[in-house]
């Protein structure tokens, strides 16, 4: 067992850009708590763990993700911990994270924070710029992130910031600047992705109604390249492609997604993998609490084939520095998904868009910024 993942699904506001599932209704907050800690406790048969103390599957990272996980107080995360202490064997030091947005970050909040078992901050900075902040909709702005950060640096070692690129009107001067200003507050771990528009967004919305420009892919990969450079000149890993930590400080909780290790997501919209199958909970606050209040879980679960098992560790695979395994490839999955694997390959080879070395397929630099389509042309479709 690697984790337990809680997707708290409230929101102050709606993002432009966001498709997770979320509400910017307070109502049902106690009850959605209530109703998380009772699925955590409905959950734990899964792990393989029948009662609490048995400590040989332990739970090594808990993450706090959403939605906005930093509109719960203290004690309803504290009350969240606990639940997971109660139901699983945790390891001796877990990382635990919390996702934040800046303007819930106040000092009090983060001495608050500093005090409890939260030891991971991941901050939604997303850019320290106005005029970026304004478009994208975010609650806060620029005075606010970097108040935050000078504050949460002070208190936490461990800590993550997002930042946002190939947004519409932004110079690569501009985008050098918010790179920056990240690492003049000494962070350890980045977390940076392309502005992509989901169907159904605002952000969408706005786009087709010629209210802001479109993203430009020309311009996402000059900005991609950028940021490799400079946070790798920074002292930055690349380990995987939306993410750069220092030494020791990669996400444990991603990591153990990329690396095919099993987890429970707790809350409406969360996924779980378990190595063989895949389930995912419901995406609506109030039927995911009425479905717990009647100790059923609302989740939908699926079996994965071979085919999707394999498609699987190359998009993980190669979007990480640990790339995708030859042997294991031919050791899991059979000579034939080998053959496949190579003959799709090579084309990408030819153009030094992917490389092999001790028996390791993975993007060259060159190829990065296209992994994710090169992962799809090297999928079996079933």
């Amino acid at each position: 067992m690697s984790g337990i993942y809680i997707h708290i699904p409230f929101c102050k506001q709606a993002c432009h850009y966001c498709d997770f599932h979320f509400s910017t209704s307070m109502k049902k907050k106690e009850e959605m708590v209530l109703a998380l800690a009772k699925e955590i406790k409905m959950r734990k048969s899964e792990s393989g763990l029948l009662d609490s103390a048995r400590s040989d599957i332990e739970i090594e990272t808990i993450y706090f993700g959403g939605g906005t996980p930093s509109v719960l107080t203290s004690e309803e995360i504290d009350f969240l911990i606990a639940a997971v202490y109660e139901n699983y064997s945790v390891a001796e030091n877990p990382e635990i994270t919390l996702e934040a947005n800046p303007d819930d970050l106040s000092s009090e909040r983060i001495l608050e924070l500093s005090k409890s078992k939260i030891n991971r901050l991941s901050i939604g900075i997303q850019s320290f710029f106005e005029d970026d902040l304004r478009m994208m909709n975010r609650a806060h702005n620029s005075e606010e992130a970097q108040k935050c950060l000078q504050e949460a640096t002070r208190y936490f070692d461990n800590i993550s910031i997002d930042l946002i690129y190939g947004v519409p009107g932004m110079s690569n001067e501009k985008w050098k600047q918010n790179i920056e200003k990240a690492l003049s507050f000494g962070i350890p771990h980045i977390s940076s992705y392309a502005l992509t528009v989901e169907p159904k967004t605002a952000l969408k919305k706005l786009i087709d109604a010629g209210k802001i420009a479109e993203p430009n892919d020309e311009v996402a990969q000059e900005h991609f390249v950028i940021l490799v450079d400079m946070l790798e000149a920074n002292g930055f890993i690349h380990y995987e492609l939306s993410n750069f930590g220092k030494d020791k400080y990669f996400s444990k909780n991603n990591s153990g997604y990329w690396l095919g290790k099993k987890y429970i997501g707790i809350g409406p919209s969360a996924h779980s993998y378990d190595g063989v199958s895949r389930s995912w909970n419901i995406a609506n606050n109030p039927l995911y609490i009425k479905s717990i209040d009647a100790d059923k879980l609302p989740n939908e679960i699926e079996i994965l084939s071979v085919s999707d098992r394999y498609n699987e560790y190359i998009m993980t695979g190669l979007r990480t520095i640990w790339g995708v395994s030859l042997e294991r490839i031919e050791s899991e999955f059979g000579k034939t998904y080998l053959d496949y694997l190579m003959k799709q390959a090579q084309k990408y080879l030819n153009d030094d868009l992917l490389s092999i070395e001790n028996a390791i397929l993975k993007p060259t630099k060159k190829g990065k910024f296209l992994t994710d389509g090169i992962a799809s042309d090297l999928f079996i479709l079933n």
